[in-house]
């Protein structure tokens, strides 16, 4: 079954849980997810870890609802390289 970003995992392995934030598909077929762990009790936020998706497990499908990403989200172009100038 394949994972989608926001749901709630758990890493079958570690035992870890969280929500899968990010999709990591590499040219030979390996596809691995981030996951980030929620605040622990000290306010720190944990790094996400990265497993394969495979040893993954969804805990909660849609845990996080993913939102429409903003018409203009980008910032100024200061530094701009040559290879994404138009002409």
């Amino acid at each position: 079954m394949m994972i989608n970003l926001g749901d709630e995992v758990k890493d079958t392995i570690t035992g870890l849980k969280g929500i899968a934030i990010a999709r990591h598909t590499y040219l030979q077929g390996c596809d691995r997810i981030s996951v980030q762990q929620p605040v622990n009790k000290s306010g720190e936020v944990p790094e996400a870890m990265t497993f394969d998706e495979p040893q993954l497990k969804i805990v909660t499908f849609a845990k996080i609802k993913r939102t429409a990403p903003k018409k203009n989200p980008g910032g100024p172009e200061k530094y701009r390289d040559r290879g994404r100038l138009d002409g």
